[in-house]
């Protein structure tokens, strides 16, 4: 039978969602955020040459600097003031969440509630402005260093230009996390993942308009178009599945008798989700193997011949690189879930608050039946994470497809879209909420 939430939740409707104002100011307030964020990924920052830096962009285009480009929409290729995107505050928090499990000092902080939760922020914000300064004066420094056709995309090299780089562009991250944040607070969803979804979307009405282009002039037939579009959805159908699927763990409470009243008895569930690391095991495992790619590309004529075998094995679609892919998706997958849960912990918290899982006593034998669990759901979701980030591998070198459908880009998108929808659903059962109690209290003061 489904419960009171699940009904209210299933009559929802667009009535409801027009009485909703609040909802729809903080709609608005996300909508223009990123309509700003958007309009800032075309302002340059000073000193550069657009013809040489798009030269420059396309060398690299196999390489780290064209994955990052995709993620943020551009800003990256066009050399913007958002060029670094949000990138150095995701890399920052991944460094301090990891820090978190080997550091007491960190530990503790994570265990004081709200005040060490805004200590462990400020750490993360110190690091975003140290990661971005370093990756802002390496791009400055990289972009001096080469000259494509004798053409260089810096017009004045010097310390002149690098210093200003590293402002603007540490600037320019500085001012996205700070815009995430005021999202997250004041519009609808995660303020970060919302602005590295927009730039990825930025990019999917010039895929779709290229797609039909090539099949107006012939270059692809109208069945392999109809195919591509129903493996689409096929695609995101299936991505809607796994992000949403979970072992759900029974979980008891015994009954406590006081005076001549018993409280608890119930149980509940704790659910386990089947992609607990999310999308973080293809953006480590992709960075590492463009890496050799991206030197390479840095390097011009000078490079190694043992540094150009590695390069043209770890390419795009060889066997090489797609089997390296798949192992390090899959040894992140572990290594990134072993960190943000920990079965110890987690059956010290139930055992402390009397809570047990039938069958299985509390304790080490506890914490080993949790691990079981999560280890074969890690295997599942690795699984599902490798054969999502290899299809764009195989349908670009084995189909020829004028587009890169599918991966960490895709996984983004179609993850926070269903996280947007959530919130979307909890605000407007929170206002179906109010209008109930106010009912409630209007018709007792009528009695």
């Amino acid at each position: 039978m489904a419960s009171a939430a699940e009904q209210l939740a299933a009559n929802i409707s667009w009535g409801s969602f027009a009485k909703a104002t609040e909802l729809k100011k903080r709609l608005w307030f996300t909508l223009g955020a990123l309509v700003f964020y958007r309009l800032g990924t075309y302002i340059p920052i000073p000193g550069i040459d657009p013809v040489a830096l798009q030269q420059i962009i396309s060398s690299q285009s196999g390489g780290i600097l064209g994955m990052f480009d995709m993620f943020s929409g551009g800003a990256l290729g066009r050399m913007t003031i958002f060029a670094l995107n949000i990138m150095p505050y995701i890399t920052a928090s991944i460094i301090v969440q990891l820090l978190t499990t080997v550091s007491p000092t960190l530990e503790a902080l994570k265990k004081e509630g709200e005040a060490g939760r805004k200590k462990i922020n400020q750490y993360t914000r110190y690091g975003t402005v140290f990661l971005a300064a370093i990756q802002a004066y390496g791009i400055a420094a990289g972009l001096e260093t080469m000259n494509p056709g004798g053409l260089s995309a810096v017009i004045d090299p010097g310390l002149a230009f690098r210093a200003q780089a590293v402002i603007t562009l540490t600037g320019g991250t500085v001012f996205l996390m700070w815009l995430g944040e005021q999202i997250t607070a004041r519009g609808v969803g995660n303020g970060i993942s919302l602005i590295i979804f927009s730039g990825i979307v930025a990019a999917l009405p010039r895929a779709l308009i290229n797609t039909l282009e090539l099949g107006r002039t012939g270059a692809l037939s109208v069945f392999i178009i109809v195919v591509l579009l129903l493996v689409v959805v096929a695609v995101v159908a299936f991505i809607v599945f796994f992000e949403r699927a979970q072992r759900r763990v029974l979980v008891q409470y015994p009954k406590r008798q006081m005076g001549n009243k018993v409280f608890g008895g119930e149980s509940s569930h704790m659910p386990l989700k089947l992609n607990t690391s999310g999308v973080i095991p293809p953006i480590f495992a992709s960075s590492l193997l463009l890496l050799p790619i991206t030197i390479a590309n840095f390097s011009g004529t000078g490079v190694p011949e043992w540094l150009q075998v590695i390069t043209r094995l770890l390419g795009h679609g060889q066997p090489l690189y797609m089997a390296l892919y798949i192992a390090g998706i899959v040894f992140f997958c572990f290594f990134y879930t072993a960190i943000v849960f920990n079965p110890s912990e987690t059956a010290e918290n139930l055992r402390k608050y009397g809570g047990f899982i039938p069958g299985i006593r509390p304790g080490k034998r506890t914490a080993d039946h949790l691990d079981y669990i999560l280890t074969r759901l890690t295997v599942v979701g690795a699984a599902y994470l490798s054969a999502v980030c290899i299809l764009p591998e195989i349908l670009i070198t084995q189909y020829k497809v004028p587009f890169y459908f599918g991966g960490t880009s895709l996984l983004i998108v179609v993850s926070v879209t269903m996280d947007t929808v959530a919130q979307i659903q909890s605000h407007l059962l929170a206002h179906q909420y109010e209008g109930l109690i106010k009912k409630s209290k209007l018709k007792g003061r009528g009695k």
